[in-house]
This record gives structure tokens, C-alpha cells and sequence, in this order.
């Protein structure tokens, strides 16, 4: 069997990253750059590629942050993701921030059960709860975009000890704090691509990776992001 060669580009928050699995091999770029994704991500892509000595068309799939997250950047990924695999001839596996980031806490933590939240702005967050299951962070109930007091009200105190990431806790960590009885605080707090793939290899193998015309981002708050950009796709 010839290695699995997947890319994952991730531009939904403040950071940018290109990350690039080929059999067990990694190789990735992380950089928070909250305005440069669009002068940042290409150049990620192709040094990755570079140091791999790979080309676009050898890979079997590309891998995007779908989302969610920032309007903006979620678009810029998907978008970028669109353009190098239409020119690949590759499919698309979307995968979801949160549960990137909640791989991230295992990875660099050795975290198992993970609160994820994002600051959504106006007020709310965007909510996830992972825990671990054959080394993948498997998402327990749904992601929801939530005001933090009425996501306690909903969810109840969780027992036994659970890591915190994202910048949701750093912004409403007094009130999310009440989410369980112990939480241990992780040094993630964006995303990082390399996080995807332990995740996309196994959407890959479980035939779920789809074509470039059927990938479509997250949001959460799809009614507020229509109202503050009428017209758009």
C-alpha cells in the first residue's frame, strides 16, 4: 500500500497554518497572524510541499478548517482549499476548529476529555466537548454557538477533571468555568493544521472525503453572518 499523502490548511482564526502527513511522516507551518492569511497560507502550502518534495497532484486529499470561526478567515480556507485541489484533481475533507484544537490538547498536553470555545464575539461562544477514543477526539453531543451562562444553564457541571482551550475560556472563563467540578488549562488556544490530520486521515479511510464542489464551510450563526454580508455565497 503507497503512504497516505494528505495537506490540511487551516485560516479560521488568528491563526494560519499548512500542515502536511505523508505515511507517518509531518511536516507543518503555524504562524498568529489575524490579518495575513491570504499573504501567508500559499507560501505555508509550498513549503511544506518543498521540504516533503512532493507536488500538488501527488497528494490523495486536501484537508480545510471548516469552520467555526471567523467569517472571513473560514472563507479564506475553504477557498484556498477549493483552488488546490480543482488544480490537484484531489478531494476535500472538511474538519471541524474545535475538534482540531481539542486534538491539540492531546497532543501537546496528553489531554483525553477537552472543552473547546472559541469567543464568537457578541457575547457567545462557540462550544464543543471531545474526549478521546483510539487517539482521536471524538465530539460528545453537538458544536454550538451559545451565550456562556446559557450554555452552563443547558449543560450542567460535568464531573472529573477536564482541559480548557481557546480563547472563549480566556474571555468568559469566570462564568465557563462553572462547565465542570476541574479544569485543567491548556496551552492551546488556536488551531493548528497539524491537529487536523490525525483526524483527516481517518474521514479519508472512512470514505468521507468529499468533491471539491461539495465542501462547505460551518458557521454556526449562519443567520447573522447573511444579514452582515447580503448577496454573498
Amino acid at each position: 500500500m503507497t503512504e497516505l499523502k494528505i495537506l490540511a490548511v487551516d485560516t479560521a482564526t488568528e491563526a494560519c497554518s499548512a500542515a502536511l502527513l505523508v505515511g507517518d511522516k509531518l511536516f507543518s507551518r503555524w504562524e498568529e497572524a489575524p490579518r495575513d492569511h491570504t499573504q501567508k497560507i500559499l507560501p505555508m502550502v509550498q513549503a511544506v510541499l518543498d521540504e516533503a518534495g512532493l507536488s500538488l497532484t501527488e497528494l490523495d486529499a486536501i484537508a480545510f478548517g471548516r469552520g467555526p470561526g471567523s467569517f472571513t478567515g473560514v472563507r479564506i480556507g475553504i477557498s484556498v482549499a477549493q483552488g488546490l485541489a480543482f488544480g490537484a484533481g484531489v478531494p476535500l475533507i472538511g474538519i471541524s476548529t474545535l475538534a482540531a484544537m481539542a486534538q491539540g490538547a492531546h497532543r501537546l498536553d496528553g489531554a483525553e476529555r477537552v472543552l473547546t470555545a472559541i469567543d464568537a464575539r457578541m457575547n457567545e461562544v462557540y462550544f464543543g466537548h471531545y474526549e478521546l477514543c483510539d487517539g482521536r477526539m471524538q465530539l460528545v453531543g453537538e458544536e454550538v454557538v451559545s451565550d456562556p451562562a446559557a450554555l452552563i444553564e443547558a449543560r450542567g457541571e460535568l464531573a472529573g477533571s477536564l482541559s480548557c482551550v481557546g480563547t472563549g475560556f480566556e474571555t468568559y472563563g469566570e462564568t465557563l468555568n462553572a462547565l465542570a467540578d476541574e479544569l485543567a488549562v491548556s496551552q492551546v488556544r488556536f488551531p493548528a493544521a497539524v491537529d487536523m490530520l490525525p483526524l483527516a486521515r481517518a474521514a479519508w479511510l472512512a470514505g468521507e472525503a468529499v468533491a471539491v464542489e461539495q465542501a462547505t464551510p460551518v458557521y454556526l450563526r449562519d443567520k447573522v453572518t447573511w444579514k452582515k454580508l447580503p448577496g454573498r455565497e
